[in-house]
């Protein structure tokens, strides 16, 4: 088996002419784009895959430039990954995270290079941190480690109490000034799980956001929570029925800003931007933003700074205290992803359907133009792509839907070619203009080199078109979502681009839900693949680890509306299927658990309908392991191929 598969990937990696899905694997990714607080040198972060015989992960190092891309270098090395680049406020240090000892520990670099230095000796888990502005601390997310589980498993005592026990993280102080490693210092119990916090500008607060128990389960019950590191007092500052997250200090101290949800529906309803007077305690709510969805990054002089979908767009913008939102830097094309501003500039990652991500640099003052620092793809191939652009079309019911089509790579106009319905996750996510080429588990490059167009359409439930879109399929899973993906094949017919007896249906997680729905609904696809999908709505909420997206989008549990969840499942039509189905899962998969896959693959097998079905080992709901993300973006192609092509 080894054998075979060394071959398989030898033979995908060299002597490529074109796009494949292993060429689409070179391609890194760019991201942790952060600026030294004196404005003279730029960090980020590139991952990689690195594919071998016996190895099968991600690789992240970090490197570093001038903020004017001169004196490019790579910063840290080595088989293990270092992780989320962060400068002490002197400019001088790099602090990352790294499991190069065996555990997730804490380290610094000088910007100048030579040898890391090791901050912390922790023997359990450990995530976000952050120094503090007068660069004594570190504030560190962990959780110590659990001695008496793993002495379960060594005497095979491990059995576990279903939801008992929640494994909580504490907030962490990590002194700087001393003996290296330094102990860790805890500033929280573990009675809530910490998600996530920001030191106050004076080093004197840190505040931080706090949920129940660990998981996204419970994630809408959060509060902020304010941490008075002197006497290690904390206390709820922002703590109503609403979810309440993403706290950041204004410059001056005088306010707090955070993220307020408008409803308890995870994933479906608007937040408000909520600012917090700290001497009077007074909370007002800002201005709306477009999609109800910002992520705040930071405070420039003229108010906050966020990044928002904005159909299949994004870019940076500014919420002002005292007027509506306004943009910073949209591209014209493309993509935009932006980390916390330092100093005089913020960072950004930049894509487009033609051009692969790299990392930029814009200032915070005068016209924001981006500066490119990295080279991350520059020394990739980049054969001819199929063109890619924003279309839209008129639903069933008159509602307008917008969506990205790649032609086949030369197509010539007037001409019928197969078509791939690709539909995203969700159902809030979101099609945007990313690069066609990437590495992922829909090889959209290779799609158009074999001759075959991809549509990726954002129906209503997307995110990038306000809530009030998000929340048109409530309790309508497979009503006019689905017909504004039959329409915009309809369109596409119709432009005559797309040959009607040449159509195949892809999609992960909601997607692949969607796919196993419209199987059930229509035979015009000869060919489809379901990944990770929900296949049986009443079972999957039982066996689900966030069981509460389903009560949010169904309106309750299965036994209280029985035919709310009966009405959108594909099992309860399974019959009428005759569609040549793919269905690939993770065997670890707690979001969509592999026995929905197993219970489609039964029912198509017993019925005669051409099935197969992949099952991948350790992963979760996405492919954590690259082997297994190009085995799935090369068998979504062959089974294309297979059945459009042939």
């Amino acid at each position: 088996m080894r054998i075979a598969l060394t071959l398989l990937f030898t033979t995908l990696a060299f002597g490529q002419t074109g796009w494949s899905p292993a060429h689409s694997m070179k391609f890194r990714g760019v991201s942790d784009v952060t600026p030294s607080p004196d404005g003279k040198h730029v960090v980020w972060s590139e991952t990689w895959a690195v594919i071998e015989e016996e190895k099968s992960e991600m690789r992240t190092h970090i490197f570093a430039a001038g903020v004017d891309g001169s004196g490019r270098v790579q910063l840290t090395r080595g088989e293990k990954s270092a992780k989320g680049p962060q400068w002490s406020s002197d400019s001088r240090w790099v602090y990352f995270s790294s499991d190069r000892s065996g555990k997730p520990n804490l380290y610094r670099i000088a910007i100048e290079g030579g040898e890391a230095e090791q901050l912390t000796d922790w023997k359990g888990n450990g995530g976000a941190f952050a120094p503090s502005p007068d660069g004594k601390w570190l504030a560190w997310i962990a959780a110590e480690e659990d001695k008496e589980a793993e002495k379960g498993k060594k005497q095979k005592t491990d059995w576990k109490v279903v939801e008992a026990d929640p494994k909580n993280q504490s907030l962490w102080l990590v002194p700087l000034g001393g003996e290296l490693p330094a102990k860790p210092q805890r500033l929280t119990e573990a009675k809530f799980h910490v998600m996530e916090f920001q030191w106050s500008p004076d080093s004197a607060r840190i505040a931080f956001v706090q949920a129940p128990e660990a998981g996204l389960n419970e994630a809408y019950r959060s509060d902020v929570s304010e941490m008075e590191i002197a006497t290690k007092q904390a206390r709820v500052i922002a703590g109503t029925e609403f979810p309440e997250t993403e706290p950041q200090y204004s410059p001056d101290g005088r306010y707090l800003a955070f993220r307020r949800g408008s409803g308890k529906r995870m994933g479906v309803d608007a937040h408000r931007v909520i600012l917090l007077t700290r001497a009077s305690g007074e909370q007002r709510p800002l201005a709306e933003t477009f999609d109800g969805s910002p992520q705040l990054l930071g405070w420039t002089g003229a108010g906050l700074l966020y990044v928002e979908s904005r159909g299949t767009k994004g870019g940076l913008q500014l919420l002002p205290l005292d007027a509506p939102p306004r943009d910073v830097f949209v591209p014209q094309r493309g993509i935009l992803y932006a980390w916390k501003p330092t100093g005089t500039h913020i960072g950004v990652s930049l894509q487009t359907p033609d051009e692969p991500q790299e990392a930029y640099v814009m200032p915070l003052t005068g016209r924001p133009a981006p500066v490119r620092v990295s080279a991350a793809n520059t020394g990739v191939a980049r054969p001819q792509l199929g063109r890619t652009e924003v279309i839209r079309w008129k639903s069933k019911d008159g509602r307008e839907i917008e969506g990205l089509l790649t032609y086949p790579k030369g197509y010539t106009a007037g001409t019928r070619v197969p078509l791939l319905l690709n539909i995203h996750g969700g159902p809030s996510g979101v099609f945007t203009e990313s690069f066609t080429g990437a590495a992922g588990i829909y090889p959209i490059a290779a799609f158009a080199e074999k001759g075959i167009a991809v549509l990726r359409p954002n129906p209503r439930g997307s995110s990038g078109y306000g809530a009030a879109v998000r929340q048109m399929v409530v309790q309508d899973w497979g009503g006019l979502d689905a017909q504004d993906l039959l329409t915009g094949v309809d369109h596409l017919i119709g432009m005559g681009v797309a040959n009607p007896d040449k159509l195949a249906v892809m999609g992960w997680s909601y997607g692949g839900y969607m796919t196993a729905w419209l199987v059930t609904q229509t035979t015009r696809f000869k060919a489809a693949a379901v990944g990770a999908g929900i296949t049986n709505t009443v079972s999957m909420y039982g066996t689900q680890d966030i069981p509460k997206v389903f009560e949010d989008y169904f309106g309750g549990t299965p036994w209280e509306l029985p035919k709310v969840y009966a009405k959108s499942s594909p099992m309860e039509f399974v019959s009428r299927v005759k569609t040549p189905t793919l269905i690939l899962h993770g065997e670890a998969d707690p979001r969509v658990p592999v026995t929905q896959g197993y219970e489609f693959h039964r029912a198509l097998k017993r019925q005669g309908v051409p099935v197969e079905m992949v099952v991948y080992p350790r992963m979760p709901h996405g492919p954590n392991e690259p082997k297994f993300t190009q085995n799935i973006a090369e068998r979504h192609l062959a089974w294309a191929e297979k059945w459009l092509l042939q």
